[in-house]
């Protein structure tokens, strides 16, 4: 078994057994321990405190072991899952257990909307529409988002929505990226959609990018999961596999969605590059968004890779939509933590850029420290950060280029938008490499643009601006 058929065998039982999904915490446990990673290198990859990966640990051996009715640890999981592995698949549970994940819906927990919209198994009074077959064994469940917004603050979310479903159903869109900054809500957009849009396909796939599968694995499971024949050997090569999906695409109507593309992107260079290990998914990328087909790939990426940039268009089947923040909506996300002094709210979303995940992060603090009251909260001018936010800007900010660290540092000293003209004059930078970090941050969601009196102007949030004031970068 290769990790990821581990993290996927082990999150199918425990959700038969239990309901629940592994949580992305007790994949990158499962992951870790499959590479003999110590709990503090997982810790330190996850972004959490390594005392918090331990007891996060022992409750995942505890599940796992009730699950497969043994003890299950850290010494034994390799022996354990091949073991489990070879007997369910061997038994007449797992072929009805297989038939269920792999013919129909492959859990009825990700998103009951999605499930009641439409699945193999109902019935249709259309019968001019084909039935879709859903595989969302990778996509969580819209209320477990962190990132999400709450109830009815996602109707801020309409345009956006509105705008997806024109490219990809009216104008057949054949590549898009959902970018934006961590948190903003890119996930939950695509759920959401899946939900409109659904009944367009005959087949709707949802994989997760997080821990950087190589091409091939994921061009595996896809593929898998399309032709529904176990006994059929797909072939051993990249481009034989490439050639076989495209051919699905054409004969068929696909919408697949690859989520934390930014995996497999590069640290340390301009927006849009990939590590060298993960270089052939520009080949993926750009036979979807050059070739005729009659489907649609979905990425979601803090950035979008760099083919996009060069194949997007107004009268190009290859689009982009970089995702702001919720506005005035956020005000649902201070109602259900209870917070007072609604006249002060506008301030703060204004303050926080209206990103969902850092608005709860502030809204709980405020209701922990300052009982619920805004307007205390305000006095005190120094934007508030806090362990917890500040570790979703670490990886974004980490990955930065020298030259964009060099221009965030540069943007982040000034309180008022900056011109070409001074960032040229300060930064002691050529016309070139301005021109170029400026569009790297930019699509990164890095840096905010406006024009006035018909000059461009430049500037950091000042969620961001704290965080390089307060963080030494470069």
């Amino acid at each position: 078994m290769d990790v990821q058929e581990v993290l996927r065998f082990a999150d199918e039982m425990v959700f038969t057994k239990t309901g629940e999904h592994l949580d992305d915490l007790q994949k990158a446990i499962l992951l870790g321990v499959w590479k003999n990673q110590k709990h503090s290198t997982i810790a330190e990859e996850s972004h959490r405190t390594e005392g918090h990966v331990r007891n996060v640990a022992s409750e995942l051996w505890q599940i796992l072991s009730e699950v497969f009715d043994e003890e299950i640890n850290k010494s034994n999981l390799k022996t354990a899952m091949e073991r489990w592995q070879v007997s369910i698949v061997s038994s007449k549970i797992a072929k009805d257990f297989v038939g269920i994940c792999n013919v129909n819906v492959t859990t009825d927990s990700q998103s009951p909307e999605i499930l009641k919209t439409r699945s193999p198994s109902t019935p249709t009074s259309d019968t001019s529409q084909p039935q879709t077959r859903l595989d969302l064994a990778d996509a969580p469940h819209i209320s477990s988002l962190s990132d999400s917004p709450d109830g009815d603050s996602f109707a801020s979310r309409t345009s956006e929505l509105a705008t997806l479903e024109k490219w990809i159903v009216q104008q057949k869109c054949t590549l898009a990226t959902i970018s934006g900054l961590s948190g903003i809500g890119k996930t939950a957009l695509s759920l959401h959609l899946i939900q409109k849009i659904q009944h367009n396909f005959e087949y709707v796939i949802w994989r997760s990018l997080r821990h950087s599968p190589p091409l091939e694995t994921t061009l595996k499971n896809i593929l898998e999961f399309l032709l529904n024949k176990p006994e059929i050997e797909l072939p051993s090569s990249i481009p034989d596999r490439l050639s076989l999906l495209m051919e699905y695409l054409r004969k068929n109507r696909c919408l697949i969605i690859l989520d934390d593309v930014q995996t497999i992107l590069s640290s340390g260079q301009l927006a849009g590059n990939y590590r060298p290990e993960c270089e052939n998914y520009s080949i993926l990328f750009r036979q979807i968004g050059e070739t005729t087909h009659n489907s649609c790939l979905i990425l979601n990426s803090w950035e979008p890779p760099r083919e996009i940039t060069a194949l997007k268009g107004e009268k190009s089947p290859v689009r982009s939509l970089q995702v702001k923040g919720i506005g005035a909506a956020a005000a649902e996300i201070f109602r259900q933590k209870s917070l007072l002094n609604p006249e002060t709210w506008e301030n703060l979303i204004n303050t926080y850029r209206g990103n969902p995940l850092w608005l709860k992060i502030v809204a709980t603090t405020i209701q922990e420290i300052f009982r619920g009251r805004v307007a205390e909260f305000l006095k005190y001018d120094r934007i508030f950060l806090g362990e917890e936010l500040a570790a979703t800007l670490h990886p974004q900010i980490n990955r930065l280029s020298e030259l964009e660290k060099k221009l965030i540092c540069r943007l982040s000293r000034e309180a008022n938008s900056v011109s070409i003209e001074q960032l040229l004059q300060d930064a002691d930078l050529s016309p070139s490499d301005l021109f170029d970090g400026l569009q790297s941050l930019g699509r990164r969601s890095l840096v905010e643009i406006e024009e006035q009196e018909n000059e461009t102007l430049f500037s950091v949030c000042p969620v961001v601006r704290q965080y390089v004031l307060s963080n030494p970068v470069g």
